[in-house]
């Protein structure tokens, strides 16, 4: 059986989980990139864009060079 990932076969909180299980624990990362994926999947747990929508936006502004979420450096100050 496929992966029920449709905005229209899943609820808001199936939505959640499966994002939170495909991008997995970023919070203990130390780039700071967390925030700004969970942001990028917004649209789609809020049922407003499906995931391939998200996804094709974001590859657009890679390809195009536009700015994606922010990172910030693991290096320590000064350094």
């Amino acid at each position: 059986m496929a992966a029920r990932i449709r905005i229209a076969d899943t609820t808001r909180e199936e939505r959640e989980q499966i994002v939170a299980e495909s991008i997995g624990n970023l919070s203990g990362l130390c780039d700071g990139c967390s925030p700004g994926i969970i942001e990028m999947y917004q649209d789609y747990i809020d049922g407003r864009k499906e995931l391939r929508e998200v996804n094709a936006a974001f590859n657009a502004r890679y390809i195009s060079g536009m700015q994606g979420p922010e990172r910030n450096s693991c290096a320590a100050d000064g350094d």
